[in-house]
């Protein structure tokens, strides 16, 4: 009889997706009026508060299409998309694409949760290549969820 010792399996984490939350000490229908607008989005949207975002393009509809530049110390980048889910004030699905050669595109969802006086978002965002990726991003949600606390 042998007997063998046997490793417990342990998940990796997934390399695709990331989630990111906050509360905000502000109503529901507040923090996601913050996510509604071009004028709103450009006040705060962007990974640092140097950096200053221009939304020449936003249809904030089921099916519509977004643009957004973040201007950096002389270099734009550029993210576009569509939005494929709006339940205000509850949840908003969109497509996030970088405005670069062999840029993939990637699915951001965003839900609010209503802790009364507070929310709490959560945005969970799935479909990145590479650990580096999806990293440069979890800095970039945290920086602008810390960005959105300030503006409203």
């Amino acid at each position: 009889m042998s007997t063998q010792a046997t490793t417990p399996k342990i998940d990796a984490p997934k390399i695709d997706a990331l989630e990111v939350s906050r509360v905000f000490a502000a109503p529901r229908e507040r923090v996601f009026r913050a996510w509604s607008s071009a004028a709103e989005l450009s006040r705060w949207f962007g990974p640092t508060p140097e950096h200053r975002t221009v939304v020449p393009e936003f249809e904030f509809r089921v099916g519509g299409r977004y643009r957004m530049e973040f201007h950096y110390k002389g270099k734009v980048n550029i993210v576009s998309g569509v939005y494929r889910e709006i339940q205000e004030p509850e949840k908003l699905v969109f497509t996030w694409i970088w405005d670069q050669p062999g840029a993939a595109e990637t699915l951001v969802t965003l839900t609010f949760r209503d802790l009364g006086a507070s929310t709490e978002v959560t945005v969970t965002h799935v479909g990145f290549t590479s650990v580096e990726e999806r990293e440069s991003h979890r800095q970039g949600w945290t920086g602008g969820l810390e960005n959105l606390s300030k503006a409203i």
